[in-house]
């Protein structure tokens, strides 16, 4: 193989991980005037699931024995706690908010703690083993109906702690490959305008500028469901949106 056609395959090697990885921060803070709120709740409709039974195979002193465990909860009026609510592509808007401490995945007695969290994009994660068995975090990025392999990190020894730049946008769902029933999820997010619902299913968004968006409500059971909102100056818009199976 000649020179010239190393340098080239070379430089399009370059522009293939320049395409496969969109720079973080293409969000733009500015100063927000005229502000509104999108204040809502997300309700599930139609017949709540049956729970979800687990059973342990392994290393049950530290994961205990079978129990059973609600595929989605639900509070008064039918509404979902810890579902993800977000605005899609805003790029321009108010501030990150402040980071408070280390953002952590963490393997404790073989359940994900926590089990939704949303962290900006370009973070850097921290995944934690505080059992004294082997997990294996793996994180998985949803992407067309299918599933690409964010991070995969083994976690033999307990207070074992690995860092990951999570540098892709959107949802990750995240297993143990060592424990089948543990289960988390994660929103990578493009911008601030998101919240996890409270006990039940309310969620606030504030100083929105002013304009339409789509907003997103998702949860594991349910999958995700867009709806249109129109934000205007200094007002608040209220939303419900309906998850269903």
């Amino acid at each position: 193989m000649g020179r010239l056609n190393r340098v080239s395959m070379g430089l399009a090697a370059l522009m293939l991980v320049a395409v496969a990885v969109p720079p973080a921060g293409s969000y733009q803070a500015v100063a927000v005037t005229e502000g509104g709120t999108i204040s809502g709740k997300v309700v599930f409709v139609g017949t709540p699931p049956p729970l979800r039974t687990v059973i342990p195979t392994k290393d049950k002193e530290v994961c205990g024995g079978p129990r059973q465990e609600p595929r989605i909860v639900l509070g008064a009026d039918r509404g979902v706690q810890e579902a993800i609510v977000y605005l899609k592509a805003v790029t321009r808007g108010k501030p990150w908010a402040q980071q408070a401490g280390v953002l952590v995945i963490d393997n404790v007695k073989c359940r994900f703690e926590p089990t939704v969290q949303v962290v900006p994009v370009g973070a850097k994660l921290t995944i934690r083993n505080s059992d004294p068995v082997l997990h294996n975090t793996h994180g998985y990025l949803r992407f067309n109906s299918q599933r690409r392999t964010v991070f995969n990190v083994a976690l033999p020894t307990q207070g074992l702690e690995i860092e990951r730049v999570l540098r892709r946008p959107g949802i990750i769902d995240v297993e143990c490959d060592a424990h089948g029933w543990m289960q988390a999820w994660i929103l990578v997010a493009e911008n601030p305008y998101y919240a996890i619902t409270t006990a039940d299913g309310s969620f606030t968004l504030t100083d929105v500028p002013p304009g339409t968006y789509t907003l997103v409500a998702f949860h594991h059971y349910t999958g995700a469901v867009e709806v249109p909102v129109t934000v205007t100056p200094n007002a608040t818009t209220r939303v419900t949106v309906e998850l269903k199976k």
